[in-house]
């Protein structure tokens, strides 16, 4: 009979093990996939928001703040987990320059006393060049002549 529950203790000991390697694994791998999740889908989604026709009329890249958030949520809606519950928060969009930030926060196997862990992912991102300065852009800002930033009304159609 010692024997019996000496295997049966094994037995219970191994599983309670692989439960909680399970349950830790399971909460490593979803905060990894969970930022490169957020990361590549904010990116993405500031990349679709470029607004071209006031670049090619003003000079400087700005955002929409609508298609922004359209785009993030269909993108992020179309990646996720299905079995994990998420809520999606954007603070601080700028247009103007190019800046965003967004918190995510996901239900975890983990629960205590009925509540689930909560992984909490936040990102700020911002439309990055290559360039050091734009002296172009530069250059037209300082003219008093020059029509950029002015409102489509008020431009001469001299340029």
């Amino acid at each position: 009979m010692n024997k019996g529950m000496l295997t049966v203790g094994i037995i219970l000991l191994a599983l309670i093990a692989l439960l909680l390697i399970n349950v830790i694994s399971n909460y490593s791998t979803g905060s990894e996939l969970d930022y490169y999740l957020v990361k590549e889908t904010t990116d993405a989604a500031m990349e679709d928001a470029l607004d071209i026709g006031y670049y090619r009329l003003n000079g400087l890249i700005r955002i929409d703040k609508e298609k922004f958030v359209e785009s993030f949520l269909r993108r992020f809606a179309d990646s996720v987990d299905n079995t994990r519950g998420y809520t999606v928060s954007f603070y601080d969009i700028n247009e103007v320059p190019p800046k965003v930030s967004v918190k995510v926060d996901s239900n975890t196997v983990l629960s205590f006393s009925g509540e689930s862990a909560r992984l909490t992912t936040q990102v700020d991102s911002l439309v990055e060049s290559d360039y050091e300065k734009d002296t172009y852009i530069e250059s037209r800002l300082k003219d008093p002549n020059d029509d950029i930033g002015k409102k489509i009304g008020e431009r001469s159609n001299n340029k």
